[in-house]
């Protein structure tokens, strides 16, 4: 391009020593070369730690402040709103801090200019936006969200002609591979009918090949399905066109395309950006490359400075291109021809030398790869620092322990949790380890929704909403039978597979006309995915027609798990009836109908606390997914999940928060980031490095073929179609995948400051063969044992005829049912029959007949009548097998939700009264349903807990009695701590009754308890009932325990017809509910008691978009800002958009729309009065450092009225500065009224006291002093 015009810009620096004294920055000769360098191209490989954005900051005020550009005409590019923020921030200020810019001091109409920082995506959204006509793209063409992606997709899935017999994969797994192969198709400007053609002549070429093997065979399978799937890619793509919509493929393909095809555009940019700046250039894609070097290179010796390292490209696996880094030079090069110039930044500032010495060892066979890049090196006088301690136990539960003893040390020896991180390879081990910290009170926290997934209550709610959605998802079926709800035995689960495979081979047979054979099973099977033909959920379904031993194929079921399989029938046929609602009920219902939030409410153990968080961060991602699309359901999700879990196609963006905690979280997350102290778990062979390559595109039609790739030559290939050509390129996909591990490995071992614990084990958690130390763990040893670190456990290699002693430990700790001794087994049969003979007198019915209690032994549906599944009862039966251990399971099936012994209510130890012998209202015939002649012949004891008063301890609310439904049908008892009114028994929660196949002899002892039991009904209540005769004291105590749960029951029914209802406050609110108490409690008491419906609220919902808005103005969000409410036919939306435009343009108009925010949309749970208040704060923006920080919480409004409760305020207040650990008196809050751009600063605020008594109900709110709008007053002060 030649010298660049200095357009009048003044110097102001001279002299790199002056640039130094400037900045206060004592740069390394390698750093201070790159920031001086003359405008040309160059890239710097900047290794791990070497002040990359540093360089890019100062290298801006270097050339601003020579005056060889404006600050305008810098442009900055990097992957994230978050990182993009940060750079700017840091050029600004360090703009301002050399003096090159003065903002205090220019002339208001004549603003300076800043830089241009922005993200890849953002930029090519607006060249989209300027110059999209010149190839045809209409300006009106919107971004479409991901939600709204998968919806789509699952929209074309469903109305494709078809048939489609190639693909055999699950509805939504087929969603997730027809968005991969679409954006493949994308990141490699690669279109649909050139991939056909490839598809078409391979399969041509393999026609005459010999298949002798499975992985041979797998090839054309895949190619038929990629074709069968690249037609689905063309209505997908035609489905965006009619709608006049994009994604981010299509965005970055299409600005590609301009960039290559219309050169104007290039000149035009190029002018009005004299020096570009890209950041992290490795984790860059092909077609993000083309558009780049388009714009900025291909000769025109344009001043592009690129920074990156190879060492660090570890996201190849989800289109980023390494490529892209090592042949910059070429792409980018100089005018006369000649490439680019490369430098290196080498000097690590973050870690002591002994950690990069490791490091270093770790990256040679990398460095040897790769120009430019040159080993690490500590900063002057740290070239002893640092330490590695690493260890190698037994057994993978011995290995966790060693992990969350060594955090605990730390953490109670003064290091700050929140400069600890576990990095894990994979996000199975994410429960026990969080786990396992919270057992030694070490404060924790799982991030991104990768680690979310795997864990227990997130595990099993999925695993229901797949069954829901998929009669065919056995696995996700299988996990929950075997769970510790359900706990069914392995003959159980055999026999129930037994039974779906008769039902296929019934389903084929039935007809015996062979000429109609063929056309018959061509019709069964059309359209349906051959792996979903065996249904364990339709063998499940035939419970619920035949659940006894009579009417079925006779296969030996054991009574309890029929009655376990018709009740969980029953109770996934109810939840499938809500399929179709929107996404937030259909999770909401399932958690009420499974019993999962009550089971996690109801603990009062710290990890239960950490999981109730945890359920609730999951489904705040599930809430922002369906914000976006209104009509996104519950298929979409389970697609949208699958591909950020197992892809992380930028869907999972999520970051550690600022709380002080230790940070567990996958390797690949901790790119950017760092700590003091990191714990690197399961260093073991085939874990960490994986074993697990890259999908290969011969096995999986959804992998674009390498040959069509634009990075093709840095990947192997197939050169002869035989078993010796393909085993060839499995064995360099193996060496290419072991290059990504040594890459990831380098990243994680560059992320501590000062410590660095590895650990690795002999036996998993349930595998038959050893694992051993992988080539990670024996680097740490060696290093360790040269004198650079300390081995704190080194354990011998297990003998060959040992076994693995965690899977003999989980046979005898999974037994189920759990075995009981024939006393207690005896005495709890006795117990029942005692019930039993209770409830027949007190009705005066039989026990059998009709309308009376159930005869014991009887199963449902025989001559006692038909029953609901969920009224079954179970046995004891010792003599059922454990479930099987599976191998890598994610986490051990005895792991509860709870670790109290009464986690599950199915279990043989606990069989309290419940619907199947207690009778309600609405099941005795009305002559006998005399409830309140039973309620007075039967007073609570005065040593009852619940005699006729509300919960000890709970503030409570009043409802009238004409505001409450009767008694016994709809009376809704509060939320929280698992109670439950008389009309709503029979939830898949209630405890478990004893078993119904018992043998009704008992021991003499007990024949007596029935008019032991009777005569106590007749006689006045006392608190002593261990007197009768004929019982045993310890039969006696047994028979009072069940008098007083009677009790508490007939204290129940005499709350519910009360003139007024108590209703208890919830263990965990929001802080709307909080302010809605304090302003209205009997209104509060009302909703709560009986909630309705809302109704559709726009301003509220245009509200939540412009809290989105700013969020994404600032933090790392991937989802655009016009997603679901502004697709084509949402006109009465169109007044909303612009005065959303108009909030927006409002909003920049605002002083804190130039300072960035410490924190967005930061979430908080603060504990008031024994209850948990939830809520997220908009903006938190910091002022000063040291003891001298102060924090000020800033909450949009964006209403018309001024109508906003300081309350809420107090409680953001209180949240953070607990959270934080600082003084009450250093932070202040504010409401910051978007559309006037006043703020309202309240004068005094409550504090905790004030808040407490509020919350207990001694008191009226408190008082709150609210000083009028000061529009003058300083932001912050």
């Amino acid at each position: 391009m030649g010298a660049v015009s200095l357009l009048g810009v003044s110097a102001r620096i001279s002299d790199p020593e002056q640039l130094k004294q400037l900045l206060g920055i004592p740069f390394t000769p390698e750093q201070m070369a790159c920031v001086v360098a003359p405008p040309a191209p160059q890239v710097i490989v900047a290794g791990a730690g070497s002040g990359k954005t540093t360089v890019m900051a100062a290298r801006v005020v270097w050339l601003v402040g020579t005056g060889q550009v404006a600050p305008e005409q810098v442009l900055g590019l990097t992957f994230t709103n978050k990182a993009a923020g940060e750079l700017a921030e840091r050029v600004r200020k360090a703009l301002v801090r050399a003096g090159v810019t003065d903002p205090d001091g220019h002339d208001p109409d004549n603003a300076p200019g800043e830089p241009v920082i922005s993200t890849y995506h953002a930029f090519a959204g607006r060249l989209l936006t300027d110059h999209g006509l010149r190839i045809g793209l209409e300006p009106t063409a919107r971004l479409l969200a991901d939600a709204t992606r998968f919806q789509l997709a699952a929209r074309v899935l469903r109305e494709a002609p078809g048939p489609y017999p190639s693909l055999t994969r699950s509805f939504p797994d087929l969603v997730s591979d027809l968005l991969a192969l679409d954006a493949d198709l994308a990141e490699h400007l690669v279109r649909p009918d050139a991939l056909r053609a490839h598809d078409a002549e391979l399969l041509r070429a393999l026609e005459g090949a010999k298949l002798s093997n499975a992985d041979l065979r797998k090839v054309p399978e895949a190619a038929a399905a990629r074709r069968e799937l690249t037609e689905l890619v063309g209505h997908y793509r035609a489905a965006k066109r009619a709608k006049d919509l994009l994604d981010f493929g299509d965005q970055i393909a299409l600005s590609a395309t301009l960039a290559r095809t219309r050169p104007e555009v290039g000149t035009i940019l190029r002018d009005e950006f004299r020096v570009v700046l890209l950041d992290e250039y490795q984790d860059t894609s092909v077609a993000q490359r083309i558009l780049l070097s388009g714009l900025f290179g291909e000769g025109t010796g344009h001043p592009v400075t690129a920074v990156g390292d190879p060492c660090q490209a570890i996201y190849g696996w989800r289109g980023a291109s390494v490529a892209n880094l090592d042949d910059f030079p070429e792409h980018f090069a100089h005018a006369d021809g000649s490439p680019a110039a490369r430098q290196s930044l080498s000097e690590n500032r973050r870690s002591g030398g002994r950690l990069l010495d490791l490091a270093n060892t770790l990256a040679e066979p990398l460095r040897a790869r790769h120009a430019g890049v040159e080993a690490l090196r500590p900063a002057s006088g740290a070239e002893h620092d640092g330490m590695v301690r690493c260890a190698l136990l037994n057994t993978h539960a011995e290995e966790i322990d060693w992990i969350a003893d060594s955090l605990a040390h730390l953490v109670r020896t003064g290091t700050p949790p929140g400069e600890i991180a576990v990095l894990c390879r994979t996000a199975a081990d994410f429960a026990r380890i969080q786990g396992a910290l919270v057992a030694r009170d070490v404060p924790v926290e799982v991030v991104g929704l990768s680690g979310l997934v795997h864990l227990p209550e997130i595990a099993d709610l999925i695993a229901v909403c797949e069954v829901l959605q998929d009669p065919g998802a056995n696995a996700s079926l299988v996990r929950l039978l075997i769970g510790p709800r359900w706990r069914i035995g392995a003959r159980d689960l055999a026999l129930l597979g037994r039974r779906a495979r008769l039902l296929v081979r019934h389903a084929r047979v039935a007809d015996d006309d062979a000429a109609d054979l063929g056309r018959r099973l061509a019709e069964a099977v059309e359209g349906v995915d051959p792996s979903e033909v065996v249904s364990l959920a339709d063998a499940l379904d035939t419970f619920l027609e035949h659940p006894t031993d009579t009417g079925d194929d006779g296969l030996p079921f054991s009574s309890a798990a029929r009655v376990r399989f018709a009740r969980l029938a029953a109770e996934l046929r109810d939840l499938r009836r809500s399929l179709a609602d929107p996404l937030m009920d259909v999770l909401h219902r399932v958690l009420t109908v499974t019993g999962l939030e009550v089971e996690l409410s109801a603990s009062p153990h710290a990890l239960a606390a950490r999981r109730r968080e945890t359920l609730a961060n999951f489904l705040d991602v599930a809430a922002s997914f369906a914000s976006h699309d209104s009509e996104a359901g519950l298929l979409a999700f389970l697609g949208f999940l699958r591909t950020a879990v197992q892809y992380e196609k930028g869907l999972d963006n999520s970051l550690p928060g600022g709380e002080n905690t230790v940070k567990v979280l996958t390797a690949h997350k901790s790119k950017g980031l760092e700590w003091d102290v990191v714990a690197v778990p399961g260093l073991v062979k085939g874990t960490f490095p994986s074993a697990q390559g890259r999908e290969k595109w011969t096995a999986q039609g959804k992998v674009l073929p390498h040959s069509l790739r634009g990075d093709a030559d840095t990947l192997p290939d197939v050169t002869e179609w035989d078993a010796r050509g393909l085993k060839a390129f499995h064995e360099d996909m193996k060496a290419h995948q072991h290059t990504e591990e040594l890459r990831l490995g380098y990243v994680t071992f560059t992320r501590p400051r000062s410590l660095l614990l590895g650990s690795g084990h002999w036996w998993g958690p349930s595998q038959k063969r050893t694992r051993g130390p992988s080539d990670f763990l024996r680097a740490l040893y060696d290093h360790c044992a040269a004198g650079q670190g300390e081995i704190e456990a080194w354990a011998d290699e297990p003998g060959e005829d040992d076994e693995n002693p965690a899977l003999a430990a989980a046979a005898a700790d999974q037994a189920w049912p759990l075995p009981l001794d024939p006393v207690s087994l005896a005495r709890r049969r006795a117990a029942a029959d005692t019930v039993l003979a209770h409830l027949a007198r007190l009705t005066d019915t039989p026990s059998g007949a009709p309308g009376g209690p159930p005869a014991r032994g009887h199963a449902p549906g025989t001559a006692t009548g038909p029953r609901d599944p969920s009224a079954a009862t179970y046995p004891d039966d010792p003599a059922a097998p454990p479930p099987p251990a599976e191998p890598d399971d994610p986490y051990e099936p005895q792991d509860s939700y709870e670790t109290h012994e009464t986690h599950d209510p199915y279990g043989p130890e606990e069989v309290p009264p419940d619907d199947a012998h207690t009778p309600y209202p609405e099941d005795l015939p009305e002559d006998t349903a005399d409830w309140d002649s039973w309620s007075t012949e039967r007073p609570a004891t005065a040593g009852s807990p619940t005699a006729g008063r509300p919960l000890p301890g709970a503030p409570h609310a009043r409802v009238p009695a004409q505001q409450t439904a009767p008694a016994g049908h709809g009376h809704t008892a509060p939320a929280g701590h698992g109670h439950t009114a008389p009309g709503n028994r029979g939830h898949a929660h209630t405890p478990a009754p004893t078993d119904t196949s018992a043998p009704t002899d008992t021991p003499a002892s007990a024949t007596d308890a029935p008019a032991t039991a009777a005569s106590a009904t007749d006689a006045p209540a006392t608190d002593d009932r261990t007197g009768a005769p004929g019982l045993t004291p310890e039969e006696a105590r047994s028979i009072a325990s069940w008098d007083r749960d009677l009790d508490a029951l007939t204290g129940e029914l005499l709350r519910a017809r009360q003139g007024v209802t108590e209703v208890a406050v919830p263990p965990s609110l929001t802080a709307s509910q909080l302010m809605h108490l304090a302003a209205d409690p009997d209104g509060f008491a009302q909703e709560l008691a009986r909630p309705m419906p809302r109704p559709p609220q726009p301003a509220a919902r245009q509200g939540t978009r412009f809290h989105a808005w700013v969020e994404a103005r600032y933090e790392e969000l991937r989802l655009p800002l016009l997603e679901p409410d502004d697709l084509p036919g949402g006109q009465a939306e169109i007044a909303d958009e612009r005065d959303l435009e108009a909030l927006k343009a409002s909003f920049e108009r605002t002083p804190y729309a130039r300072r960035t925010p410490y924190r967005v949309e930061a979430p908080f749970q603060l504990d008031l009065a024994g209850r948990v208040v939830r809520g997220r704060i908009d903006a938190v923006y910091r002022e000063g450092e040291g003891a001298d920080t102060t924090y000020e919480i800033v909450d949009w409004k964006t209403g018309r009225g001024r109508d906003a409760d300081p309350l809420q305020l107090a409680v953001y207040r209180l949240a953070w500065a607990e959270q934080r650990g600082v003084p009450l008196e250093s932070v202040t809050a504010v409401f910051l009224h978007v559309r006037s751009g006043e703020t309202v600063r309240p004068g005094r605020l409550p504090g905790r006291a004030e808040l407490e008594r509020l919350l207990s109900g001694d008191g009226g709110p408190p008082p709150v002093l609210t000083e009028p709008p000061d529009e003058s007053a300083p932001v912050g002060g």
